[in-house]
């Protein structure tokens, strides 16, 4: 075959024209290129795919532990709402106790009624104490807003912010607080 200014023999014989034989020797580089190209943006791929599924994970482990520990609070604190209801139970019945006086204590007519209410007492201050929920002491302590309620401040001789009266208990349930102490507090003296 004869070569004209425009055509460019190829191997199997036929011509090719000029614009023809120059792509075809631009795409030659390119052809060895591009599986280079091609493996790079798939090792980028990758890359990023691991990264996604290592950040997947995490939020899973991440959801399972705070499923895990709502769950473990719910189990713990059920009964808080019941616990605080029942405070005001405790509370009567301290009144009712300490409002019976020396002679009605002495007095053989109200003895076994005095002794049922102290067991009653003590038998629910012992399911308080199964169920985690504790007193809080006041008395002769600083004040702490975070389990005391300060209502008033009282004369004393006593250190500044010291709890000298307690008007309501408070109650701790585990760690958390069921209800703050309602207490009087020294002030200086005048």
């Amino acid at each position: 075959m004869t070569n004209t200014e425009n055509e460019t023999p190829v191997e199997d014989g036929t011509p090719l024209d000029a614009e023809t034989a120059e792509a075809a020797a631009t795409d030659a580089p390119a052809g060895e290129a591009e599986p280079q190209d091609e493996a790079a943006k798939l090792a980028e791929q990758i890359a990023s795919l691991q990264q996604e599924l290592l950040y997947a994970r995490a939020e899973t482990q991440n959801v399972t532990r705070r499923k895990d520990k709502e769950i473990a609070d719910a189990h713990a604190y059920a009964a808080t709402k019941f616990a605080r209801d029942i405070l005001s139970v405790a509370d009567n019945l301290g009144r009712a106790l300490s409002a019976i006086g020396d002679e009605q204590r002495e007095d053989e007519k109200f003895k076994p009624f005095v002794a049922g209410l102290e067991a009653t007492e003590r038998e629910l201050m012992s399911v308080f104490e199964r169920h985690g929920i504790t007193r809080i002491a006041a008395i002769g302590l600083p004040l702490d807003p975070n389990q005391h309620q300060a209502m008033l401040e009282i004369p004393s001789d006593k250190e500044p912010g010291t709890i000298v009266q307690e008007m309501q208990a408070g109650y701790m349930m585990k760690d958390r607080l069921l209800r703050p102490a309602m207490v009087g507090v020294a002030k200086k003296a005048d």
